[in-house]
């Protein structure tokens, strides 16, 4: 059994074609869809998992509720253990690569891109520091 909890900080975003969004971002940087709630156009709510650990949420703009997160405003590092085969991958899909792949002063190898709302993704190898004990 790991000592390592279960993730339990969902980034949240908004989209104003959310049903494009997560077929976009299945396609192509290779969410999970987990669940999605709504009706037509319209999700209430989405969640998608990341096939390495931990996932995001997100949903449908609503003109009447008020909203930390407006489309395009988004970013988000997402670890990879493949981050060149995703970029390949990505750009197959259509994304705008921001960044291509390279090697950081740090030891992780990373690309950026943009969805089609705007949001800014960065892929890397990266998995952060061990936890304080």
């Amino acid at each position: 059994m790991s000592d390592t909890p279960q993730p339990q900080v969902w980034p949240t975003l908004r989209a104003n074609d959310a049903r494009g969004l997560i077929k976009f971002l299945v396609d192509a940087f290779g969410f999970e869809e987990t669940v999605v709630y709504g009706d037509g156009d319209v999700v209430d709510h989405a969640q998608l998992s990341w096939p390495e650990g931990g996932g995001i949420m997100l949903g449908s703009v609503r003109p009447e509720q008020v909203s930390a997160t407006s489309p395009g405003a988004f970013g988000a590092y997402v670890v990879t253990g493949e981050p060149d085969a995703l970029c390949a991958r990505a750009r197959a899909a259509g994304a705008e690569i921001t960044a291509e792949p390279h090697d950081t002063d740090y030891g992780s190898r990373d690309f950026a891109a943009r969805d089609p709302e705007g949001n800014r993704w960065s892929f890397g190898t990266y998995r952060g520091e061990p936890r304080k004990g």
